[in-house]
């Protein structure tokens, strides 16, 4: 089975930094992507940024120029800078892997309470 170990999350004032971190234990699947989602009181979860096996990423608008995601090898980070009350969320670890028939699943993690106060 799959597994996601997340840590990082917790409480800072409005323009200040937090480094998420993400381990996953894959067994014999292979990664596809990994990434990291929020998702806020009342709101659907969104995605925040995301990194394919090949190193491209990708970053919700709203992110953009503040958050940057990296991955080594089944690790993922998101560093979160200049961050406003409006990322408040619980975030989630995603990671998206292929059996060797090259069929897709995906795997969440546990979350991690992100607070942001003004």
């Amino acid at each position: 089975q799959v597994q996601l170990v997340e840590s990082g999350g917790g409480l800072v004032q409005a323009g200040g930094s937090l480094r998420l971190s993400c381990a996953a234990s894959i067994g014999a699947f292979s990664i596809n992507t990994m990434g990291w989602y929020r998702q806020a009181p009342g709101k659907q979860r969104e995605m925040v940024a995301v990194v394919t096996r090949a190193g491209s990423t990708n970053y919700a608008n709203s992110v953009k120029g503040r958050f940057t995601i990296s991955r080594d090898s089944a690790k993922v980070s998101l560093q979160m800078n200049s961050l406003k009350p409006e990322d408040t969320a619980v975030y989630f670890c995603a990671v998206k892997v292929r059996d060797y028939a090259f069929r897709e699943y995906s795997y969440w993690g546990q979350g991690t309470q992100v607070t942001v106060s003004s």
